[in-house]
């Protein structure tokens, strides 16, 4: 059983050419963060390996221990991997060389009890150059018996060379009502919550099971939210503290700032009357009123200078003179 939400034009090219015993041996999935793209290439390893009637079941031994990660023939290079992987060697770095080496050194054994030997290779995007360059030669010449799973965020992060040697699926964030319908059903949330959820998810299917799972997720979202939606109000040198304190920490600035661009994205529907687009649909009577508080133009030169930010986050910018430049650009209240 696929466990993914959405994306059925992808599970279905998979199955059929599964079906047809047309396996390539190396697949991309592209697209946003926790939109599902691991959760697909772990269904993959499941079919390749599956012994059930219909691949992949979820049921028989070989989808178990994959979904366990301990099947011996599947690999999940994830950062817990890493860590044994690189244990007691200092300067290495995610993604690095060593790491790729070690898959590339793996690939020459024959599977130890399924059919594929099959590597997944999540943010395949941080990959070192070395890294990349060591992977892709795994790609020139592969094992008959191997699969290579990757995913990243889009095909412009990775070299043109690996890319051109995936067979690449672009995923495109699932619906609302699709997230709703899967929360209801798999998870048995009620209608009221399975929404909200939903929505607030923007399409990350992967941010919507964790927050199901994990209700400090959401109380750590109100929190972020209530100090953002102060600082339009803060004088400057709170506005430069807040820069200050997440500098340095890129992948919380990551999340930050894209929780705070959907809410300026909602402030947009707002001021345009489109109440039924909302993400944050638990405040949107706080929406409508801060949207009074703005102009349009500037709200909407407010979006682009987030987005700009977090563009800039995957160059080696410096990330505290730039959230110093977008605290500069906030609009204040009128």
């Amino acid at each position: 059983m696929w466990q993914v939400v959405g994306h059925e034009w992808a599970v279905t090219l998979l199955q059929n050419s599964f079906t047809r015993g047309s396996i390539s041996h190396a697949y991309l999935f592209t697209g946003s963060p926790r939109i599902g793209k691991t959760t697909l290439a772990l269904n993959v390893a499941q079919a390749l390996n599956c012994t059930g009637e219909d691949i992949p079941c979820g049921e028989c031994l070989s989808c178990r221990k994959v979904s366990q990660g301990i099947h011996p023939d599947v690999r999940m290079v994830d950062s817990a991997y890493q860590e044994r992987l690189l244990e007691g060697r200092e300067g290495s770095t995610a993604l690095g060389i060593d790491v790729i080496r070690s898959i590339k050194s793996d690939v020459v054994l024959k599977p130890f009890e399924g059919r594929w030997k099959v590597f997944i290779i999540p943010q395949a995007e941080n990959m070192t150059p070395g890294a990349a360059n060591c992977l892709l030669k795994t790609l020139e010449e592969p094992p008959p018996h191997v699969v290579l799973l990757l995913t990243a965020l889009h095909t412009d992060l990775l070299f043109p060379t690996i890319v051109s040697r995936c067979q690449v699926f672009n995923l495109r964030p699932p619906s609302i009502d699709l997230i709703r319908e899967a929360l209801e059903r798999r998870w048995g949330l009620e209608g009221e919550r399975a929404h909200l959820i939903a929505a607030l998810a923007a399409g990350r299917m992967g941010w919507a099971v964790e927050a199901v799972q994990n209700e400090a997720l959401l109380k750590e979202r109100n929190g972020r939210l209530d100090e953002l939606l102060s600082l339009p109000a803060a004088r400057r040198l709170e506005r430069l503290s807040f820069a200050q304190r997440w500098g340095s920490q890129p992948q919380r600035a990551k999340e930050i700032l894209t929780l705070w661009l959907g809410w300026w994205r909602d402030l947009l529907l707002a001021k345009e009357g489109c109440l039924d687009k909302m993400e944050n649909i638990d405040r949107r009577n706080a929406l409508v009123e801060e949207a009074r508080a703005h102009e349009l133009g500037e709200i909407k030169e407010f979006i682009s200078s987030i987005r700009k930010v977090l563009q800039q986050l995957e160059s080696n910018v410096n990330l505290r003179l730039a959230l110093e430049v977008l605290m500069l650009d906030l609009p204040s209240k009128r």
